[in-house]
């Protein structure tokens, strides 16, 4: 005991010393365990239970981990394929590429100037095609969800030099739907593939800046010959794409508006509308209660508010027979009609991991008015541009809206997903 104290009083206060110092290093790893469990929690956050409020969409769900939120996620390659005088080079020209662009931004609202994160809000379609255009013209590759990529060739180029064993670069610069900028370079050498990532954010005004670089390893690109670049890295993040896609080949404009008026939103995995061959003549086959959430975005234009979980029966069957040609005893009989409150109960969609989507290629107007479309199913996570083939036809209204008549699919490069639903009466 007596050599205790006598530790403490000759050794006392550098003992105190080292205990501060370990309590701080202790409070500085919890800050830091604790800003690293924030950040994985704003990649994903799983589904919350949502009640009398807007429903969480598939879209939403989908949207989660954003295409430039990504790059900053996926570990840094070590050994960067590039040298610090070719990523200054690409810095400065991209800077330059966004100065040439900032007139579209200088009236953007900023969100938040000083998170990447946030970005800027209030960012158009319009804008956004405006961007990619204006860059396609300096004979910049250029591309956005909504339009045609700008000057494809340098990919096409890049890829036969990737087939042929020679080293190459080319950089793509694409435009996101807050309006952030990222300029992605990718690189073949010593038969590696890398990409060089720089994202661009706006200030006040209008003014560019870098936001930061990211250097990730590849592991495979495919040019399908429809005309998707298809890549993915080799390390995969949770909850995000197994691959990212650009379409390189154009679409026209015709297929474009017609894609978004009547295939976006529909899916391939929750229900049966796209998977199963129906008419009017077996109609009932696709009815699931699930199913009604997007058909009401599609002929809304909103998101499904509910009140206490039902929907009342007015409004679900008005939307229902407008929509398909299908009789009221029929969503009755299929979609849990309850007679009691007169409603619907709600069944919510959750987000379904790589599904695939449907891109109208080719259409033919009718003598009677309807409208026959050929619609591709394009599952990029597993590179298929033409997974199978949908023949939609649809009924056009005077007033905007509009009626799906039929739907037939032919499986071509994959298997068509089967919706596994027990239904209300089973």
């Amino acid at each position: 005991m007596e050599d205790v104290k006598w530790l403490l009083k000759k050794w006392g206060f550098p003992i105190l010393i080292l205990l501060i110092a370990v309590m701080a290093g202790a409070v500085c790893w919890g800050k830091l365990y604790t800003e690293v469990e924030k950040a994985a929690e704003e990649v994903w956050k799983p589904p919350v239970e949502i009640k009398d409020s807007e429903t969480i969409t598939e879209k939403e769900n989908n949207m989660e981990i954003s295409t430039d939120s990504v790059y900053w996620f996926i570990p840094q390659s070590d050994d960067c394929l590039i040298s610090e005088k070719e990523k200054e080079q690409l810095q400065s020209t991209v800077l330059s590429a966004a100065e040439s662009v900032k007139e579209i931004y200088k009236d953007v609202i900023i969100a938040d100037a000083a998170n990447y994160s946030s970005g800027v809000s209030e960012f158009s379609s319009e804008q956004r095609k405006a961007v990619v255009e204006q860059l396609g013209k300096a004979g910049l590759i250029s591309v956005e969800e909504d339009t045609n990529m700008q000057n494809p060739e340098g990919i096409e180029m890049f890829y036969a030099d990737y087939l042929d064993g020679q080293d190459s670069m080319v950089t793509v610069f694409e435009v996101h739907r807050d309006g952030l900028i990222g300029a992605v370079t990718f690189i073949y050498r010593k038969e590696q593939l890398q990409t060089y990532y720089i994202g661009v954010r706006w200030k006040e005004g209008g003014m560019p800046e870098i936001q930061g670089t990211s250097v990730s390893k590849v592991a495979e690109i495919t040019l399908t010959e429809k005309g998707y670049f298809i890549y993915a890295y080799e390390y995969v993040i949770a909850h995000a794409s197994l691959r990212q896609y650009w379409r390189v080949e154009p679409l026209s404009e015709n297929c474009r508006e017609l894609t978004e008026k009547y295939i976006s939103g529909l899916s391939y995995v929750n229900y049966n509308v796209l998977v199963t061959n129906w008419d009017s003549s077996n109609v009932e086959d696709i009815l699931m209660p699930c199913m009604f959430e997007d058909i009401y975005r599609i002929y809304t234009g909103k998101n499904l508010k509910t009140q206490n979980w039902k929907i009342p029966a007015e409004e679900y069957e008005k939307i229902m027979t407008a929509c398909f040609p299908v009789s009221v005893e029929q969503i009755r009989e299929n979609c849990g009609y309850d007679e009691q409150s007169n409603s619907y109960e709600y069944e919510m969609i959750y987000a379904s991991p790589y599904p695939p989507f449907g891109e109208v290629v080719d259409y033919m107007e009718n003598a009677d008015g309807t409208i026959t479309l050929i619609v591709d199913g394009v599952w990029p996570d597993y590179n298929s541009d033409l997974a199978f083939r949908n023949v939609i036809k649809v009924e056009p209204f005077e007033d905007g809206t509009f009626r799906y008549l039929s739907n037939s699919i032919e499986k071509r490069e994959m298997d068509i997903p089967i919706v596994r639903w027990e239904g209300i009466n089973e």
